[in-house]
């Protein structure tokens, strides 16, 4: 009988030694997360020019990402989101043959659990389709789009409503104009956004929203004529739901 409690004391001893493990790899991965980033915002961000007085002839925009070293390293990468006032600054990736590859996949392809800033094959890459949906993780060590949650507070929503989308031929100038807890169904399943009745319904159900979590500038006119881009991160530890932060195209520079 000894031996017995003996051997159940090793085996429960065990089991805690690899249940703390565990717990130490997932701390040190979300405390890690987005490291490799880093490494790629100083290889590839140029240093914006200063502002000089405009030319009768404008140049081409200065673009300051380098897209073609990008590239080179992953065919994937097409766009890159900067969202002044927060920590998100990253690549915009596609896989041509897997939509969940950038879920559990990083830049360099590895797997990891903080993925990357990704779209579906359901959306164009040309930022032309009225509603882009943008996907990134949310990080407990505040990287990928852990960030979207300031959103969560209105003085913050009100003075941060600008997103930056650099295409190696342009910059789009986006103003964020909700930004809400929602359900987890697939919006571009569940909504037709070239119907335009489907998209005026969808933009008016936004606009009636009514929650105090919930922040809506009602002030601002989107119609089925404006392009939006629908940034989209999970929400603590319920699985049904999501948090959305929305924007509209507002310029673009070429």
């Amino acid at each position: 009988m000894k031996k017995k409690y003996i051997f159940i004391s090793v085996v429960l001893i065990l089991a805690a030694a690899a249940c703390a493990g565990i717990g130490i790899h997932q701390y040190l991965q979300q405390k890690n997360a987005g490291k490799n980033y880093e490494k790629v915002r100083e290889e590839v961000k140029k240093e914006e020019p200063m502002d000089t007085e405009l030319e009768p002839e404008k140049d081409p925009v200065d673009i300051p990402i380098d897209f073609a070293a990008l590239q080179a390293e992953n065919p994937d990468v097409y766009a890159w989101i900067t969202i002044p006032g927060t920590q998100i600054d990253y690549p915009i990736l596609q896989s041509a043959s897997d939509d969940s590859y950038y879920l559990t996949h990083d830049i360099d392809g590895q797997e990891n659990p903080e993925g990357a800033i990704f779209t579906e094959s359901c959306n164009s890459k040309d930022f032309e389709d009225p509603n882009t949906v943008i996907y990134g993780h949310n990080m407990k060590n505040g990287s990928m789009f852990q960030n979207l949650h300031d959103y969560e507070d209105r003085d913050f929503f009100d003075n941060n409503r600008s997103v930056l989308i650099y295409t190696p031929d342009a910059v789009r100038h986006y103003q964020i104009f909700a930004a809400y807890l929602y359900d987890n169904r697939h919006l571009m399943e569940s909504f037709d956004f070239n119907n335009p009745w489907v998209y005026k319904q969808y933009l008016d159900q936004i606009f009636s929203i009514r929650d105090m979590n919930s922040f809506i500038d009602t002030s601002m006119e989107v119609g089925v004529d404006d392009k939006i881009i629908t940034l989209s991160t999970c929400y603590g530890t319920q699985h049904n739901k999501r948090y959305l932060v929305q924007a509209v195209l507002v310029s673009i520079e070429k």
